[in-house]
């Protein structure tokens, strides 16, 4: 293209006002390199107004003319850009769709994003997100003001509601803002908020029929009459929990038990006037608990204990010696110092719990063999027992009863614990038969190294199965804790005993399978020996060929890792040495084995300055010392 199109001429013109323009405002001066520049000024003074023809010449178009290729010119953009429309992602979902993303997150993230907009503002506080709220994590970080806006913001979309110690709600006002907030709780969790105005609780239990766990513990507003309310107010209960409060008494746990007939779960501890008969006939005609915790409800009597069990006045099999009533379907049991307990009480429950899965007799100090003899022999199903600080018990129940009761391939808790004629003779045999044991408390006991030996053979015999009984094409793991034992101030306990079971926590697991195959392998390699020795001496000239031996291997340089370990609990002098070589086993890190010398001559290099020093020095000694003595 030889020149450009303009929108304005260069060239001289005509002036509008009278004078001729002498050149372009663009085109450079003809002596633009003097100092003594050419300037167009007019001659005649410039009219103050414009005639129509004037004002008609200037606002007139001008022709574009073809220029000269070195004339300077300002062209138009070809091709005008079109300007992009912005594309929002998010503001392209749907609303549900953007509730969804944002229900991944944590309370405290909602409530940081909530900042961003008022848009983020309304989606994060929409009640679908918070069906679930459970202030005991963020209580303590979060104004009473903004945990009550929440709970009203949510509204009737709460079901489960955890304010377990968050003292924000004491005042009245915000405690209104909950009950008139949540109108559909399921689970209800209010421990901890001690003034919790009684009013306001029965008002929060009348709009809620729907609850069905319930968890009261340690509230002083909680009374005989928040129990008759939650009988007739909560008919869905399955779970109730009114541990440590101290304003109510059995009478009140009549009520529920009679009125809530889906009740599976009762946590009365620390309750008082359990020695009443009719709150025991009351738990004994529902025959649902499945949980029943009684721990420090020192009103609890033989009798009362026997009536929750049998019944009262149950007819008795002449054949057998045992109560004719339908078994409980008790399956936990905690009757933790309940100290007007005795043998006679406790032995009822033999024979009429065979659901039983956990036990916990612990300070019932007048207990003794005779029992627990029947509780163990008809419970196939215990896998959990406490004896804490049971001092009549002796070893033969533990050798003769517990090693050979139906449960002692399931048991995987036992705490002993303060009983201190247990020894070696009850613990041996428990160790060798049980051999699900997760934990063993045995803290001042007369147990010594034995019963540790026995418990690493135990674990290691253990793992060996489970290694045989899993595919070789699994990915090896890193070894775990499988038991851990307590044996803190027992003074058999020698630091032998500890370093067996630390020795042990190294040792990779044995397969028989293993070891079979290696003796197989033994005896034909001496078969074959003695066959070419044999056939050398008969004849000279025929010497057998035999197959070239297999190359020499070298070791792996890398140790099998256990599987299983044992974590130790011991005397605070040893604890932090066992706590170390625990966490180098349960990570591995052991250092390497050593290649043999079949594999060749290794060089070890140091691998950091320090230790070349220490090789220079020590090679510097000699000759050192031989100069001095020339």
């Amino acid at each position: 293209m030889s020149g450009a199109f303009s929108c304005t001429s260069l060239g001289p013109t005509s002036s509008p006002f009278g004078q001729p323009s002498t050149g372009s405002y663009f085109s450079p001066s003809p002596g633009a390199g003097s100092s003594s520049a050419h300037t167009s000024v007019p001659t005649s003074p410039i009219p103050e107004t414009l005639s129509q023809e004037d004002l008609e010449a200037v606002l007139a178009s001008r022709p574009v003319e073809l220029t000269l290729p070195g004339t300077n010119t300002i062209s138009l953009p070809t091709k005008l850009k079109k300007k992009t429309k912005s594309f929002s992602l998010w503001a392209s979902l749907p609303y549900e769709l953007r509730v969804h993303v944002l229900s991944f997150f944590q309370p405290k993230e909602l409530v940081r994003i909530s900042r961003v907009s008022k848009e983020f503002y309304k989606i994060c506080f929409d009640g679908q997100l918070w069906t679930r709220l459970d202030a005991s994590e963020f209580y303590r970080e979060i104004p009473a003001e903004s945990l009550a806006k929440i709970i009203e913001s949510a509204g009737s979309f709460v079901k489960d509601l955890n304010l377990r110690g968050c003292l924000q709600v004491e005042h009245y006002q915000r405690a209104e803002v909950v009950v008139k907030a949540c109108r559909n709780l399921v689970n209800a969790t209010l421990e901890g908020c001690r003034n919790f105005k009684r009013a306001t609780l029965h008002s929060l239990l009348k709009a809620n029929d729907k609850l069905a766990h319930l968890n009261l513990t340690g509230l002083p507003a909680v009374n005989n009459a928040t129990c008759k309310i939650i009988s007739s107010s909560c008919p869905q209960l399955e779970v109730f929990n009114v541990s440590w409060c101290k304003q109510m008494d059995a009478r009140g746990i009549k009520f529920v038990v009679e009125g809530c007939s889906k009740l599976k779960d009762l946590r009365a501890g620390e309750v008082r006037g359990f020695n009443n008969i009719d709150v025991a006939e009351a738990i004994f005609r529902t025959n649902n608990l499945e949980r029943l915790v009684l721990a420090g409800c020192d009103g609890l009597t033989d009798a009362a204990l026997r009536t929750m069990i049998q019944g009262p006045d149950p007819e008795i099999d002449y054949a057998t010696g045992r109560p004719m009533v339908p078994p409980r379907k008790l399956r936990h049991l905690d009757l933790t110092r309940c100290s007007r307990l005795s043998s006679a009480g406790v032995k009822t429950l033999g024979h009429l719990v065979p659901d039983l899965e956990g036990l916990q007799l612990s300070g019932v100090t007048h207990l003794t063999d005779a029992a627990l003899e029947p509780i163990l022999a008809s419970t196939p199903r215990l896998t959990h027992l406490e004896l804490e600080d049971l001092s009549q018990l002796t070893n033969s129940l533990f050798s003769q009863h517990l090693a050979k009761a139906p449960c002692a391939t399931g048991l995987e808790h036992l705490s002993i614990s303060y009983c201190e004629h247990i020894g070696d003779v009850g613990m041996l045999p428990v160790m060798r038969n049980c051999t699900a044991l997760r934990s063993v408390d045995m803290d001042n006991t007369r147990v010594s190294d034995l019963v540790l030996a026995e418990a690493a053979a135990m674990v290691r015999s253990r793992a060996a199965a489970v290694a045989t009984s899993t595919t070789t094409t699994r990915p090896s793991r890193r070894p775990t804790v499988s038991l851990t034992l307590v044996v803190y101030d027992c003074p058999h306990i020698t630091w032998t005993g500890i370093r067996e079971v630390l020795n042990r926590n190294t040792e990779p697991p044995s397969s028989s399978s293993t070891k079979d195959k290696a003796k197989s392998k033994i005896t034909v390699h001496v078969t074959t020996a003695d066959a070419t020795t044999s056939s050398g001496d008969d004849d000279d000239d025929e010497t057998p060929t035999l197959p070239p031996p297999p190359p020499a291997q070298a070791p792996p340089l890398s140790r099998p890792a256990p599987t299983e370990v044992i974590a130790l609990r011991c005397f605070h002098g040893w604890q932090m040495t066992v706590d170390e070589h625990t966490k180098r086993c349960c990570a591995a890190t052991w250092p390497p084995r050593r290649a043999s010398s079949a594999s060749g001559p290794t060089t070890c290099r140091p691998t950091r300055r320090r230790h070349g020093r220490v090789r220079r020095e020590a090679e510097a000694a000699p000759r050192a010392r031989g100069a001095d003595g020339a």
